[in-house]
């Protein structure tokens, strides 16, 4: 991975060209020490041609295969010639309003943030809602529970009024924007492939910790998104990929009895009670896609 600039920003394209150019015309090109790569992930339409043509400053790379959300991010990182690598979502913006000026350093507090000790080694900006008063979507992680995998956003949902302005450490990186030290890459290793879609970036956080980092939330540096506009909110897609995943997550980063005791809990209790919930409420094909979920899971591990 050869260095020539300070910030490379990474960012997937997956059938989401209106998307993905909102998010660029956010972005300060007027910063010479940043370089923006798109990964399009083999989208129906040539919308890498698309974009490549409508932003002749961008690194646009079309894969021939959809690769998933860590598979596009490798994509990108063989690529990028940054310090700095900042892993964004399509369905974000950086300014949310287009009154608002667009700073030529936007990215200086992450980046001072990693700079500030040599154990930091990923950083997340505050991640607000892009609608009505922009509520708060993120502000750092709670740990999982031990059994139960139970964590939450902390400031979910809450109006910003502030009270989460203060920098701190969090277990997790959030997957719609975060940025890691190239070094880190090098010792920690790229995104784990092997989950597609979802938990990609608690299992890259655990790696990362694993290396010897820290992972922390930086308030002064504000993010929008925009949410599940590439799968849907409670679509058959996102309802696989996160009952298979969360039983991959527990294995990857658990030893027994704990394993065991979370693989029972997450197949026994909450598969079982999202099912019945699914056909109560006549989403037939969400009680499929979690069958299929906890199917896939046991016949691969």
């Amino acid at each position: 991975m050869p260095q020539e600039c300070e910030l490379s920003i990474i960012t997937i394209n997956y059938n989401g060209l209106a998307d993905t150019c909102a998010l660029i015309d956010t972005i300060p090109f007027n910063d010479e020490t940043l370089e923006v790569i798109v990964v399009d992930n083999a989208s129906k339409n040539d919308e890498a041609t698309l974009i490549e043509n409508r932003y002749p400053q961008v690194t646009v790379i079309r894969s021939d295969r959809n690769l998933g959300f860590a598979g596009g991010n490798n994509l990108g990182i063989q690529a990028a010639h940054g310090k700095y690598l900042f892993f964004i979502n399509n369905d974000t913006l950086l300014q949310c309003k287009k009154e608002d000026v667009r700073s030529k350093r936007y990215f200086q507090p992450l980046i001072n943030r990693l700079e500030s000790s040599p154990k930091i080694g990923m950083v997340c900006p505050k991640i607000r809602f892009a609608w009505d008063d922009n509520p708060i979507q993120f502000a750092g992680y709670t740990p999982l529970s031990p059994i139960t995998m139970r964590n939450r956003s902390i400031g979910f949902g809450e109006t910003d009024h502030g009270q989460y302005d203060t920098a701190h450490l969090t277990p997790y990186a959030h997957g719609a924007a975060m940025m890691v030290k190239r070094e880190v890459i090098e010792k920690a290793g790229f995104m784990p492939d092997c989950y597609f879609l979802y938990y990609e970036e608690l299992d890259w956080s655990m790696m990362i910790r694993r290396a010897g980092y820290d992972i922390w939330y930086e308030p002064s540096c504000t993010i929008y998104h925009k949410e599940s506009q590439a799968t849907g909110q409670n679509s058959p897609l996102k309802t696989y990929y996160i009952t298979r995943n969360r039983l991959l997550f527990n294995q990857r980063n658990r030893r027994l009895p704990l394993r065991l005791l979370t693989t029972l809990y997450l197949i026994g209790i909450v598969a079982t009670k999202d099912i019945l919930k699914y056909y109560i409420h006549h989403r037939p094909d969400l009680a499929s896609a979690t069958m299929k979920g906890v199917f896939h899971y046991l016949k691969n591990s």
